[in-house]
């Protein structure tokens, strides 16, 4: 394939697809008692309640770089992470990419968990269609561009203590017992509605989605030890959103996870290929 696609591992992508495809994914680490533990390579703890997070390091991005480009044969490296605002993952990027010249290109999908894995996986489907570098870039950053991220979480804390929500939100939320619906917007982690109960809540979140999607196909329910409240989410997104739209149910990994905390569901909605690579899977 002359153009390799990386990531990072907030993308969620399955591993059946990573393996089918040959992306190229960078761990994320996760803290825990002192020890570094990269996510999707070291065993992790189950519970994530007091652990910390970070990025891969600019050396780490650098060597997965280099081998996807020696991989490409020299054409080049699309990187896709996600959002420079909610991670040091960008910056980390942005300084490897220099060190190897512009046959590497980032596309920062200002977007998290399937939010950005739709995106490498539209981009992945146009290289191995024979697509050029601008090409696969193009088509990455159509499809990050596309994405549209809800949130519902059981409690806010987790956001908090990440600094991924304002600590005046969160208390108030808190207080309040409140169950927000929170979205991506801009990159950033926002509050989209206020709501008293997590049936509310639900209600909420399945009624913006349907708003959302228009002639978006692709839709993916995400959650964090939740598998219940993500299947009832899915079977009324399933009769509301057109005949023939598949949703994908999914885990968020653990990274993600230690953010948003156990209970958290969320919805992705995002364009299909057009053009180079349209989509025959």
């Amino acid at each position: 394939m002359p153009v390799v696609v990386v990531t990072d591992s907030s993308s969620c992508i399955d591993p059946e697809l990573v393996d089918r495809y040959d992306i190229r994914v960078v761990p994320l680490h996760i803290i825990a008692a002192g020890r570094d533990l990269r996510e999707g390579v070291d065993e992790l703890p189950e519970d994530l309640s007091t652990v910390t997070t970070s990025g891969p390091s600019p050396a780490e991005l650098t060597d997965a770089y280099t081998e996807a480009l020696e991989a490409s044969g020299g054409d080049g490296v699309v990187a896709v992470h996600l959002s420079r605002l909610l991670s040091g993952t960008w910056e980390a990027a942005r300084h490897a990419a220099e060190s190897l010249g512009d046959r590497i290109r980032l596309v920062d999908s200002r977007n998290t968990a399937m939010g950005l894995g739709f995106a490498v996986l539209e981009a992945v489907r146009t290289a191995q269609a024979g697509a050029d570098l601008a090409q696969v870039f193009d088509r990455a950053a159509e499809v990050a561009a596309s994405a549209r991220t809800l949130l519902v979480v059981d409690r806010l804390d987790h956001l908090r203590r990440g600094g991924r929500i304002g600590t005046a939100t969160a208390l108030l939320g808190t207080a309040l017992a409140m169950k927000p619906v929170l979205h991506i917007s801009e990159g950033k982690l926002v509050l989209r509605e206020k709501t008293r109960t997590m049936t509310k809540a639900m209600a909420k979140l399945v009624d913006g989605v349907v708003a959302e999607v228009g002639d978006l196909p692709l839709v993916a329910v995400q959650h964090r030890d939740a598998p219940d409240r993500a299947r009832s989410l899915a079977e009324q997104l399933t009769s509301r959103l057109p005949e023939g739209t598949e949703v994908i149910v999914s885990e968020l990994d653990a990274v993600l996870g230690a953010h948003v905390g156990p209970g958290a569901v969320g919805v992705v909605v995002a364009s299909a290929a057009t053009g180079p690579g349209d989509r025959e899977d």
